[in-house]
């Protein structure tokens, strides 16, 4: 069994080695030929648990192999997954550029009968648009089926969440391909919905937009929460043991972040425009998000009116913990409002500092532990829930800061240890502790 995953990003990088790894022989293809290099070292160019290890397990054991080089990648495939990205445009639409450019790359240079199966996220139709256009190009005598198999990898548990999937989902028209890519994950032991084509791209992006509004929910939730005197975590904890609502995604917070949410839900939107539907509870989830990024930003100005000049600290930079990813993270947004104030910013992450390095350069402190990005700091943010932040002692922010000012986007500390450590301390649906000798200094 010969398979190859075009696109070696998160998606693709995590599908080939597990593929690997359950013994099926692998190619990934990517046409950034220093990405390959680093790959074929048996180096992993992104920040994914675990996933190094298995890639090099891999690549010893020879059923892993790594290749810029399409033809090579494509020719004897009896299996091509495409996992490119398909970012949001200007518009909030998808970007099919990559996908096309890829499926065109396929058509040129394959030699035998093969299923193509699109694991990239995609509009409703688009499984379709590239079955037509794969007829109109491949040779002739060759026969390709399209099937569409949509990803639910969390960044930080990509591994885990392969092996241990709640379900497949496989949208084909062609019953006898989706069959035999379900055949394909029969190691893994993993339920299989199997779908029509349309069904399959739309589960994806409803899956993804319900997550979210399960987010913006709570978030708004948590806001009422702040004018009520209600504490927003037991009111999540009543609701999540509710088995019709659950837990999951009950966290009241900054907002959601990342390369899926933000992308998907507009991508979304954009297809409700196209068909005409008025989505308004998409479009309020995609609004409460955006206003939800501002919150803490909004809060500390009104405490000190000003930030020019103030040592800000900003803990986790990451959309979310276990990941390198800053895309559309919450905490981009806070540092921009921070430059604009002419604040002066020193930053902490475990894994993200050198994107957040690429984006912002010298106009930042990149603090290598968690004291040296609290020390002399007059307020800090915390925007990621990282276990070594949450865990981090409450002590040492009275200890390292000038002032114990601290905003907590994540809701990482108990209310009662922060007051009991005479901390100024704000958080998200919770009352905020305010310390008597700060508030005194404030009014004067």
């Amino acid at each position: 069994m010969e398979i190859t995953v075009v696109g070696t990003g998160y998606v693709g990088l995590v599908t080939g080695v597990c593929f690997a790894d359950i013994g099926y022989n692998v190619t990934c293809f990517d046409i950034d030929e220093n990405k390959i290099s680093t790959l074929s070292e048996g180096k992993c160019p992104i920040y994914e648990p675990g996933l190094e290890e298995m890639l090099q397990k891999n690549l010893a054991e020879g059923r892993l192999r790594f290749s810029a080089d399409s033809k090579s990648g494509c020719s004897f495939a009896d299996y091509i997954f495409i996992a490119v990205g398909t970012p949001e445009n200007e518009d909030g639409s998808a970007n099919l550029e990559y996908l096309e450019a890829a499926v065109a790359d396929i058509a040129a240079n394959l030699s035998r009968d093969a299923v193509l199966v699109i694991k990239s996220t995609v509009p409703v139709g688009t499984n379709e648009m590239i079955q037509k256009k794969l007829h109109a190009s491949i040779p002739e005598g060759i026969t390709v089926k399209v099937v569409s198999n949509p990803e639910f990898l969390r960044e930080g548990s990509g591994i885990l969440d392969t092996f241990h999937a709640d379900r497949i989902v496989i949208g084909a028209d062609d019953r006898e391909a989706g069959r035999a890519v379900a055949t394909l994950y029969e190691p893994f032991g993993r339920p299989v919905l199997l779908t029509d084509i349309r069904s399959a791209e739309l589960i994806k992006y409803a899956s993804n937009a319900f997550l979210a509004t399960k987010i913006s929910f709570i978030n708004e939730v948590a806001n009422l929460c702040e004018h009520t005197g209600a504490n927003i975590e037991d009111v999540a904890r009543g609701m999540g043991m509710d088995e019709r609502i659950g837990s999951q995604f009950l966290k009241a917070g900054i907002g959601y972040g990342g390369s899926c949410f933000p992308k998907d839900t507009k991508a979304l939107e954009k297809l409700t425009e196209y068909y005409q539907y008025d989505f308004k509870i998409l479009r309020s989830v995609i609004e409460v998000n955006s206003r939800q990024k501002q919150q803490l930003f909004h809060k500390a100005k009104e405490m000190f009116g000003s930030l020019k000049g103030k040592r800000v600290s900003v803990l986790g930079l990451a959309f979310k913990p276990h990941t390198d990813d800053i895309r559309e993270a919450p905490a981009l947004e806070l540092i921009a409002q921070l430059l604009e104030e002419q604040a002066d910013i020193s930053v902490y992450d475990p894994a993200a500092l050198n994107n957040v390095r690429a984006v912002y350069g010298s106009r930042l402190y990149y603090a290598d532990h968690l004291d040296a990005a609290v020390k002399g700091a007059d307020v800090v943010f915390i925007m990621t829930e990282w276990p070594e932040i949450t865990q981090y002692d409450l002590k040492n922010f009275k200890l390292f800061m000038r002032e114990p000012v601290v905003f907590d986007g994540r809701n990482c500390y108990e209310l009662d240890k922060a007051k009991h450590e005479g901390i100024c301390y704000v958080s998200v649906g919770r009352m905020a502790v305010s310390a008597g000798w700060y508030l005194k200094k404030l009014e004067h």
